[in-house]
């Protein structure tokens, strides 16, 4: 079928069969052709779902942190530090 999209060829490798096995299991009488595309689909959902959970719980960790490390370094230490720096 024509089409102006990129194409991607796929070798079935074992970790392809086993994946295309199990897929085989969810979806019965689905062409290998099709379950390939519906394991992109479903996965590709479930990795931007765990994507923004996991952006969710590093900005939680980000936010519990904030502030606690507050008087670590001494007045001016940067400036002090930054002196020794060439220009």
């Amino acid at each position: 079928m024509p089409t102006t999209r990129p194409r991607y060829q796929i070798t079935e490798t074992d970790e392809v069969a086993r994946a295309l096995d199990a897929a085989e299991r969810r979806w019965p009488g689905e062409p290998r052709s099709r379950l390939l595309v519906r394991l992109v689909i479903e996965n590709g959902a479930r990795v931007a779902e765990l994507t923004e959970e996991e952006a969710a719980r590093r900005a939680a960790a980000v936010d519990s942190l904030a502030g606690s490390f507050a008087g670590v370094y001494p007045e001016g230490y940067l400036e002090e530090l930054r002196s020794d720096w060439p220009e």
